[in-house]
């Protein structure tokens, strides 16, 4: 069997097992529907989006690809307080923000009251409009939600960031389980403990979700090129999703400033920070993170922290000042080097397969054909 045929690209009706992530704000239509028409599964972050936001989106991505694509959303769309934060906890967290906006010549932003968007809502629009694939994070979705996606045979794909949440999602009866290890840029989808405590390299997490769930495990988490794909597939995933890379692209939703700043050499350092929007996440290391990460500084709960940052960043955008701007990134971000989503996908599959040729090449002269699984429990081992 080749390489890009096994029961997740079956289940999906995709060619190549590479899923794009969902990238969350950065997200483009156009992406979404390139990388499904190429072969593999465009994903498109909604979760930020109005219901009828997302009626739009879906209806967009339907005119520009007749192939699979997934719609995620966050299960989990607000953090403890941010229903009763008020002004003054407000203008506490905006303290450390206010030199800047002075700095850019741009007014000190004003409190605005919280309006959560439902999950349930949004997830509404995903069933009625009978989207291929709905993939979340940050938790599992009510179980008459669940229920109805496998009523209407809509592919449900779950984060998890540890194996207790990989069998979690597993024993919900989701269809696949993105393993999602902590180099991965942008949000980390936690949902069993805190993400401080759900920290695991996807090298380790991937084998160990692996043996654990008889689903498909999709790979995620410093994976930009052929290497890593190959390697993931190695270590028992079905797939991979990859994220950082597909922003350098021009087709993403990423702007100007910030495909600069992955393809200029400054995303060498990134680091994890809850001062962009309140949840831990991962994106280059900057003035404005810094900042942010300085001991005894406030931040508001998710929302509420994003809506304050974006204030600042609009403005960022404006001036050209990226040192300023929440720029996610994972840590393989200084292998993200094409500009066109096409190119970069060709280059992916030829160059997977070229590896793939070699190894069995190789296996064949060794005269070993096929993977050895060690199953050896701590006693056999020594332990």
């Amino acid at each position: 069997m080749s390489w890009n045929q096994n029961r997740l690209t079956e289940r999906l009706g995709i060619v190549y097992p590479i899923i794009q992530g969902p990238l969350g704000g950065l997200s483009s239509q156009r992406l979404t529907a390139a990388v499904s028409n190429f072969g593999g599964l465009g994903s498109f972050g909604a979760h930020s989006r109005t219901p009828d936001e997302i009626k739009a989106v879906i209806a967009e991505i339907r005119s520009l690809t007749s192939r699979p694509f997934a719609m995620n959303l966050w299960v989990s769309m607000e953090d403890e307080g941010a229903r009763t934060s008020d002004e003054r906890a407000f203008n506490r967290s905006l303290t450390p923000l206010s030199a800047y906006l002075l700095e850019l010549g741009v007014p000190r932003a004003a409190y605005q009251a919280y309006r959560p968007i439902r999950f349930e809502d949004q997830a509404r629009v995903l069933l009625d409009a009978g989207v291929p694939v709905f993939s979340f994070i940050f938790g599992i979705p009510p179980r008459e939600i669940l229920d109805e996606c496998r009523a209407k045979d809509i592919v449900l794909i779950g984060t998890a960031t540890t194996p207790e949440e990989a069998v979690a999602l597993e024993q919900a009866g989701v269809d696949a389980i993105v393993a999602s290890g902590f180099e991965a840029g942008g949000h980390r989808g936690s949902f069993l403990r805190r993400s401080e405590d759900s920290l695991t390299g996807t090298i380790s997490l991937v084998p160990r979700v692996v043996d654990q769930v008889e689903l498909p495990v999709i790979a995620a988490g410093g994976i930009a090129d052929a290497r890593g794909i190959v390697a993931a597939l190695a270590l028992g995933a079905s797939g991979v999703q990859m994220g950082t890379v597909f922003l350098t692209c021009e087709e993403s939703g990423a702007s100007r400033l910030h495909r600069e700043a992955l393809l200029g050499g400054g995303a060498g350092h990134t680091s994890l920070t809850r001062g962009f929007t309140g949840r831990l996440a991962r994106g280059i290391h900057n003035r404005l993170m810094e900042a942010l990460n300085q001991n005894g500084i406030e931040i508001l709960p998710y929302p509420l922290q994003r809506a304050l940052v974006r204030n600042l960043a609009t403005a960022a955008e404006a001036a050209g000042r990226s040192e300023l701007l929440p720029l996610w990134a994972g840590q393989s971000a200084p292998l993200s080097r094409c500009t066109d989503v096409t190119e970069l996908l060709e280059s992916l599959v030829e160059n997977v397969s070229d590896i793939a040729a070699h190894v069995m090449q190789w296996s064949a002269g060794q005269g070993r054909k096929k993977t050895i699984r060690c199953h050896a429990t701590p006693r056999s081992c020594g332990a």
